[in-house]
């Protein structure tokens, strides 16, 4: 069976047919074609995307920014920049909106994956009729290659038990490497290769970022020197520049005393830099800064000291991530195929973020489990900055300067700082336009019908077997050499948390419903209050003209219903805790009410969602050991790492338990006798006082059923320990819970034969005794 050239793509895969031909008896008498590997139409071009994450508008200096990106603003040179392209404002919704070309909300991903519910429009799961991009490239002949965040698999569905039809080899690529949470630890990140988990790199000074480049080069090398006539898709998206902010010193140290004018000096000279490239019309106003941030003027001199540094550390990881995919348009062009690449890089998956408060922080985790940090948490930090020592994040002033000219930042759809962002794109063998700017109005849904045209490929209406959607995206293409195009996305609805709009032939009707740092403070829907603007005349979104014109915010609000219905987007939905309990939102939980968990040595990179949650509760954790003679050393079990987590271990003979608490204070329970050769039943018991999230207890620890030690744990994490670092039997790798233990020396020097985590009571421990476990293991029963 071969495949006929002439034959439709609609249908993927494509059908075989019966190979036409003179048969015979003998194959020397015998006719027919020779066999023609599957490829895309003649002249498909490569096509790589480069995503990067949480930057803002006016953050890169293609786009008047303060933070010089040297990568974009070539490629832009010999591209096009897109001054008015859209996002979701969020990242796991931007993420698959791209890859599918349809809504966030049809595609299923309302929200990040981790607070998906059971109500259609929000579930994480994206439906079978709903494919991707790298599916339907690979079907018509493309190699496909993903590095890097990949933020779309259900939480339920991101363990080694899989299913796998919505990790990254299940959704159309070839190869993956890369992680599939929200944020990445760049000294140590949790990576998966394919679907399985692996280690960190033992590389010195090793950074996410360079390794992801290394990755999606080697590959592409690879892939070209093999099939130089098989053209290639590469998805690099960066874990940057999420926090936490990571970065070496000296990409730091070319920032200093660039912010110390403050943010509202900041913005005024970048809306001066993006008049002057011709990035915004020369009437733009500057929209005002909202009241819930300071006035840089008010700041103490502390708080000017900490919140610069910040700004500096996040600018210097911003160009080293540019910089990274320099790399990757440099080995492009050494092997001459940068002409014929299409190239989309797209500066943030949302605006930037105000997840680090009002304040910052030295320690993003605090953030994430609704605890402020100070100031003088950020000062006593200062010099680790984005160092493997701290896990920061810039204040919301910074991250409303880097939206500039706009309001608001990141999560908040209604308002352009949360969903304009700067994008460029370049094929010089597909568009003869170089260094200008198209205004056209589009979101990143039109990404994937502009790769299909520029492949020559139809839009498939069967993947797989099954029906698709419609794409809902637009192509783009008609700009490329067309500066003057009349807009082809004339309405576009927003959604996320509640905040919302609707974009119609250059009006926005507009409502924040929350704000991104005030968490719990929550209106009803009927309470909000509409914006409107008209951004023909006003680019920022300054003035709000709902007072002036009634009946055009009346037409837009009822547009805005119509679309919201249409797209599923309703009920909208504003919680906050209640959707991170999987029994209350209705999504499957892979503990689905068990109450004891078995682990095995080796098990590695679990997630939180994965595995027993212990916080806020009682608990025990057991393990079946056997004690080396020359006495234990090592880690037992480890859940979160250095800023935030907990580790029950063995340190100079003696089993200790290590709780935590947001690398602020780090509460023991410590044995004073030696484990005993051999094999030993090890036990940790908590418990919980009660009361709030977050509360203490006591800490006990046991020896085959011996107490062998007490303590106090005043406070423990309440709702998240590590979006980054999971749970590991056996060592603890990544940012290590604590210094007990040397740094990549974590592991167990004996044997383990079982972890067992029990919520509550403890009394079902496999009735075998030390003895029996010992000889079952040298295979004498």
């Amino acid at each position: 069976m071969t495949q006929d050239p002439q034959i439709g793509r609609e249908i993927l895969p494509i059908p075989d047919r019966p190979a036409k031909g003179k048969p015979a008896l003998d194959a020397r008498d015998a006719e027919f074609p020779a066999i023609k590997p599957l490829r895309p139409p003649k002249g498909a071009p490569n096509v790589v995307i480069m995503l990067l994450d949480d930057m803002g508008f006016g953050c890169p200096s293609a786009f008047g920014g303060p933070v010089d990106m040297p990568t974009l603003a070539r490629l832009a040179d010999g591209g096009l920049k897109f001054n008015r392209f859209h996002t979701t404002a969020l990242c796991s919704p931007t993420r698959q909106a791209l890859m599918t070309g349809r809504n966030h909300h049809t595609a299923e991903m309302g929200s990040v994956a981790e607070v998906a519910t059971s109500i259609p429009g929000y579930t994480s799961v994206r439906p079978n009729s709903v494919g991707t991009v790298a599916e339907t490239l690979r079907l018509n002949g493309y190699n496909t290659g993903a590095f890097g965040k990949m933020h779309q698999t259900p939480v339920w569905e991101a363990s080694t038990s899989g299913p796998f039809d919505r990790w990254p080899t299940g959704e159309g690529f070839e190869k993956f490497y890369g992680f599939v949470g929200g944020e990445a630890n760049q000294w140590k990140p949790s990576l998966v290769e394919g679907t399985t988990p692996i280690e960190t790199p033992d590389k010195e000074g090793y950074h996410l970022s360079e390794d992801l480049a290394d990755q999606a080069i080697s590959w592409m090398q690879h892939q070209q020197a093999l099939t130089p006539d098989k053209p290639f898709f590469t998805y690099l998206s960066f874990g940057a520049t999420h926090a936490p902010h990571h970065v070496a010193k000296e990409w730091i140290e070319k920032y200093r005393g660039r912010f110390d004018q403050g943010w509202d000096k900041v913005r005024e000279e970048t809306l001066e830099r993006q008049k002057k490239l011709g990035i915004v019309p020369q009437e733009t106003e500057l929209s005002a800064r909202h009241e819930e941030i300071q006035a840089w003027a008010d700041l103490t001199d502390d708080e000017h000291k900490a919140y610069a540094r910040l700004m500096e550390v996040y600018a210097g990881f911003a160009e080293h991530t540019d910089h990274q995919v320099g790399r990757f348009i440099d080995a492009l062009q050494e092997l001459g195929i940068l002409d014929n690449t299409l190239v989309f890089y797209i500066a943030g998956d949302n605006g930037a973020s105000a997840e680090g408060g009002l304040n910052g922080t030295a320690n993003e985790l605090k953030a994430l489990n609704g605890i402020p940090d100070t100031v003088e948490a950020t000062l006593k930090a200062l010099d680790d900055l984005g160092s493997a020592k701290t896990y920061n994040h810039y204040p919301a002033g910074w991250a409303h300067a880097m939206d500039t000219p706009y309001q608001w930042t990141k999560q908040v759809a209604s308002h352009w700082g949360g969903t304009r962002n700067g994008m460029v794109a370049h094929w010089p063998k597909g568009f003869k336009a170089k260094g200008e700017i198209r205004q056209q109005f589009h979101h990143v849904i039109d990404v994937v019908p502009t790769i299909l045209e520029a492949a020559g490929l139809p839009e498939p209406y069967m993947v797989n077997g099954v029906a698709q959607k419609p794409i809902e995206g637009t192509s783009m293409a008609y700009a490329f050499d067309d500066a003057n195009a009349a807009d082809r996305r004339t309405t576009q609805y927003f959604e996320m948390f509640g905040n919302r709009g609707i974009y119609h032939d250059g009006w926005t009707a507009v409502t924040k419903h929350r704000t991104p740092w005030e968490i719990g403070k929550i209106q009803s829907f009927k309470e909000d209050d509409w914006e409107l603007y008209d951004t023909t005349s006003d680019w920022a979104q300054a003035e709000n003209l709902a007072d002036k014109h009634p009946e055009k915010l009346r037409e837009l609000y009822e547009l805005f219903m119509v679309e919201a219905a249409k797209y599923n987007v309703f009920p909208m939905d504003d919680r906050t805790f209640e959707r991170f309990n999987a029994e209350i939102a209705g999504r499957p939980d892979l503990m689905g009410g068990r109450t004891s968990l078995t682990l095995r040595p080796g098990m590695i990179h679990l997630m939180e969602n994965t595995v027993l949650n212990v916080k806020n509760k009682s608990h025990t954790i057991t393990a079946s050991l056997d004690v080396p003679e020359e006495g234990g050393e090592g880690v037992v079990i480890a859940q979160g790492g250095r800023f935030a987590g907990w580790s029950l271990y063995v340190k100079d003979g003696r089993l200790t338990y290590c709780h935590n608490w947001f690398n602020r204070e780090r509460f023991y329970v410590k044995a004073a006798e030696l484990l005993s050769p051999g094999p030993v039943t090890v036990k940790f018991s908590f418990a919980y006082d009660g009361g709030k999230p977050g509360a203490g207890g006591t800490g006990t620890l046991f020896a085959s059923n011996k107490e062998i030690a007490s303590s106090r744990i005043e406070r423990t994490v309440p709702l998240i320990y590590d979006a980054n670092d999971g749970m590991e039997i056996g060592m603890d790798l990544g940012a290590q819970v604590t210094d007990d233990y040397p740094e990549g020396s974590s592991r167990f020097n004996g044997t383990i034969d079982w972890v067992r985590i029990d919520l509550g009571a403890d009394d079902q421990s496999p009735k075998v005794s030390d003895e029996q476990q010992y000889h079952m293991r040298m295979g004498k029963q």
